[in-house]
């Protein structure tokens, strides 16, 4: 018998870059244990440079949508993965089934604001992304212990 998949909601302000980078690894990486969403307190657009620096790596997001949690499926999740300390301060209730953990990356879009070369722009992009691959690489396991 096929083992149910952990649902897993990736959290951020904006649902624009790190939250869609995580749901984008975890449906690549585990998708045969998670069943990975993504959100943010408020919708800000999908970045096109989150969608390069993850189609780089053979991760399609460009089909994603930024939305808030309001506008997901009704399911219940297990965990709600907050990726940045705005969501983590912010983020909304969930029912008593769903824990909350907390994983922030830095925001590259803010550190990529004062680049005027785009490589030195998309570097910090790519460091973030590798850096949430390795974490998502830890799943579920790791959500068990924070």
């Amino acid at each position: 018998m096929k083992a149910k998949k952990i649902r897993v909601l990736f959290l951020c302000t904006g649902n624009s870059c790190r939250s869609q980078m995580a749901e984008g690894w975890a449906r690549r990486l585990k998708g045969d244990l998670i069943e990975p969403f993504s959100a943010g307190t408020a919708a800000k657009g999908l970045d096109p440079l989150a969608v390069k620096a993850m189609a780089e790596t053979g991760v399609d997001i460009s089909g994603y949508k930024s939305k808030t949690v309001a506008d997901l499926p009704k399911v219940e999740f297990d965990y709600a993965v907050t990726v940045c300390s705005d969501a983590d301060a912010n983020c909304p209730f969930f029912p008593a089934k769903t824990r909350v953990v907390h994983r922030g990356f830095d925001d590259p879009p803010r550190l990529a604001a004062g680049e005027t070369d785009s490589e030195k722009r998309m570097a910090h992009y790519r460091r973030v992304r590798d850096e949430i691959r390795d974490f998502i690489e830890t799943l579920p396991d790791a959500l068990k212990t924070m």
